[in-house]
């Protein structure tokens, strides 16, 4: 067994606890005999004595401080092999309070110090010490009595030591003023009421919590002590994600630094959407806010290729994609955020990490799959993932704010709209005219100061790095992908044909294959022009041309209706735990308990009563009675059933009394250390061990443990 370790004090009387400023006690005598009375202390005969001798009273036990005041008390504690060694002060102590110090103080020690050692070279000319200190004095217009109090601090120690020595101390622990105690459920209160996402401001908390413990009799702090006390028991991290959510938790950790010098050109490529903050009239004269799809090349910054529809959909951005691909290649990679047009089965059908939609076996093979493209999705509206984001931001500025839309831009924000808001819409021909030249100027600026464009223009920097890279190109069977937009469907039983969009498709080689899943790519702007048939698994089968057409020309006018359909959006929001003790309901609570005062009536008003019958009390309605009685049988196991219940409740109360925290402890050590060598601790034993490991209690043993050894865990 090892040597117990136990702080210098045993027993401690009530008056001496409030004058030791034990952490987590009441600061006045009252007040912890109130606690211990509150906690049964006396209860605990290994733990609490009548105090012997003049005045009596009663004389409580360590063990019964809470775990912060008794994990202190036990690193204050000296082992004997210690006591030589904190004799004299701590060096590592004195450097870093004298780190700590501002530079004028640090400029005192220094003058110091000079001082002392033209005292010694006065010495070493052969004055006596007495006379040296005279006249280094009267040169530095100093007392005498203040060099010799120098001498005495620097006093056996070497001289490499006295800055650290001659430091003013005011500012250490021995010249530091009391700080201001208040009861702990004003602080539980306080944070309460001022750490919510509703942002409240702390005049306010701190005037709700000055109201609830002056009704409760606790004792409080002033503001500006309250305001001190809360940034240090709470962190500033802390309070941003506890008022402003892990909106504000996310700003508080630094952004990832991301290299684009290892790529190349064509590489890489993101896209996403932008709505413009500008109203265009369309040819059919609906009037709206219209929306881009654009395609960038990661390396360069470029803009590659773009559509403006309605709204974004699949279409649009199976267009845009076409584009690119015919105009500049295959890229390696393509990354995009989980929007449904993006994760549209046209583009990314098959991919495992898509999560949109249903996932079905016969699900055809997405464009960018076939093509070999690696899909990697972002989170929406993080810039940094996608850079395109930051590209969406100079639109909004040098397209939306053109001269030609004036009249047609509605803002940014709702409380940011021109005088002329709405007075005109843009032709749509216009819009994309505008747009297509804005876009173009926007890649062919030079100064840009990326570190890939290094003062150049995006054109330039995609136009060198993209003659120097290998790059894929698409063949004609290839193209068909994004030319076409595709759709699963199985063909007629008996004749074969297909029917899809009010259209029927039919060849005489189609009846070969009658009741067969096939996958039918079509053009997504001309359903009349005929669909190409295809396997499950990509085997072009053949062409079939329209058989009846019912005039679905356009496959974007035929998804209008999805407009209208909401977005998912993530909801899992976690609530801050940490420094908030008491849920809105007890704080309420506590605010609704506080008597009103009734309101001072004028003495000189008089409010004369209407004379009249007095109206009837209802009745008050009586509880009805059970209809159906229990029979004896059912009362029987009725009765069987509470007795049991109340005997496991007896019995599990009886075992947590007997259990102390430190013996709950000590179990999950021993277990650990069983399970460190290999044994088998039983499928009980271990769900005890994981459920306890998880609890406040463990971690607060555990901390106590790392810091003073097994001395706390194996005491006799």
């Amino acid at each position: 067994m090892m040597a117990a370790l136990r702080p210098d004090k045993i027993w401690w009387t009530a008056a001496e606890i409030a004058d030791g400023r034990i952490v987590g006690m009441p600061g006045t005598r009252q007040g912890v005999e109130a606690e211990a009375k509150r906690s049964n202390w006396r209860d605990h005969p290994e733990w609490s004595r009548q105090r012997s001798g003049k005045g009596g009273g009663w004389e409580y036990n360590w063990q019964l401080f809470p775990i912060a005041a008794r994990r202190k008390l036990l690193k204050e504690a000296t082992l004997p092999d210690q006591e030589a060694q904190n004799a004299s002060p701590d060096l590592a102590d004195l450097q870093a309070y004298y780190e700590s110090l501002p530079e004028g103080v640090k400029a005192k020690a220094q003058h110091r110090k000079k001082v002392l050692c033209e005292v010694l070279t006065h010495e070493r000319s052969g004055l006596t010490r007495f006379f040296a200190v005279s006249q280094v004095a009267l040169m530095n217009d100093i007392g005498d009595r203040t060099i010799w109090n120098w001498f005495k601090l620097v006093k056996g120690r070497p001289e490499a030591d006295w800055l650290y020595l001659l430091a003013p101390r005011n500012k250490m622990s021995g010249g530091r003023k009391t700080k201001a105690e208040c009861s702990p459920e004003f602080m539980d209160y306080l944070k309460g009421l001022f750490l919510q996402l509703e942002g409240p401001t702390f005049a306010q908390a701190y005037r709700d919590t000055k109201k609830i413990a002056l009704n409760n009799g606790w004792a409080i702090l002033c503001d500006r002590t309250a305001r001190r006390r809360m940034n240090e028991q709470v962190p500033r991290v802390v309070q941003v994600y506890a008022r402003e959510g892990i909106a504000g938790l996310e700003r508080c950790f630094p952004p990832m630094i991301r290299s684009k010098l290892d790529m190349h050109a064509m590489e890489h490529v993101n896209a996403d959407c932008h709505k413009f903050d500008v109203f265009t009239e369309w040819e059919d004269g609906y009037v709206d806010r219209c929306q881009i799809v654009a395609f960038q090349d990661i390396y360069s910054g470029k803009v590659l290729s773009w559509r403006i529809d309605h709204t974004p959909n699949e279409a649009a951005v199976m267009s845009a994609f076409g584009e690119m691909v015919e105009s500049w290649g295959i890229p390696e990679h393509c990354t995009f955020d989980n929007g449904r047009e993006f994760a549209a089965k046209w583009l990314s059908g098959g991919v495992k990490t898509r999560y949109r939609g249903k996932i079905r076996d016969d699900d055809p093979m997405g464009v960018l799959p076939l093509l070999g493209i690696q899909i990697h999705w972002a989170t929406p509206g993080h810039g940094q993932a996608k850079p395109v984001e930051r590209t969406f931001r100079d639109f909004a500025s040098d397209i939306a704010k053109d001269i030609r839309f004036a009249g047609a831009y509605v803002g940014n924000r709702p409380d940011a709209k021109p005088e002329n808001y709405k007075s005109r819409a843009v032709p749509i021909k216009d819009f994309i005219r505008v747009v297509d030249e804005r876009i173009k100027e926007h890649n062919a600026r030079m100064g840009r100061m990326s570190e890939t464009a290094n003062g150049r223009s995006f054109d330039v920097t995609f136009a060198e790095s993209y003659e120097r890279s290998a790059i894929r190109r698409a063949t004609d069977e290839q193209k068909r992908l994004w030319l076409m937009g595709q759709k699963t469907l199985t063909m007629q039983k008996n004749h074969g044909r297909i029917h899809a969009f009010g259209n029927y498709f039919w060849s005489d080689w189609m009846a070969e294959y009658a009741g067969k899943r096939v996958i039918v790519r079509f053009d997504i702007e001309d359903l009349q022009s005929g669909v190409y048939i295809y396997e499950l698994t990509g085997e072009f089968m053949g062409f079939a041309p329209c058989q009846l057409a019912k005039g679905f020309r356009d496959l974007t006018a035929a998804k209008e209706n999805a407009r209208a359909k909401a977005q998912f959006r993530l909801a899992h929001r976690k609530m801050l735990k940490a420094e908030r003790r008491l849920n809105q309901k007890e704080i309420a609570a506590q605010l609704d308990a506080i008597p009103v005062p009734d309101p001072i009536v004028p003495e000189n008003k008089i409010v004369a009563m209407h004379k009249g019958e007095a109206r009837p009390i209802a009745a008050r309605a009586t509880r009805p009675a059970y209809e159906d009685e229990m029979t004896p049988e059912q009362e029987a196991e009725v009765i069987a059933f509470q007795e049991k219940f109340y005997a496991d409740q007896k019995r599990k109360e009886a075992k947590a009394k007997d259990e102390e925290p430190i013996d709950r402890y000590r179990r999950a050590v021993a277990l650990e250390q069983e399970l460190s060598a290999g044994k088998n601790i039983g499928a009980s034993a271990a769900n005890w061990l994981r459920g306890y490991q998880t609890t406040s209690e463990y971690f607060a043993h555990r901390d106590m443990h790392r810091d003073v050894g097994d001395h706390f865990v194996w005491f006799e």
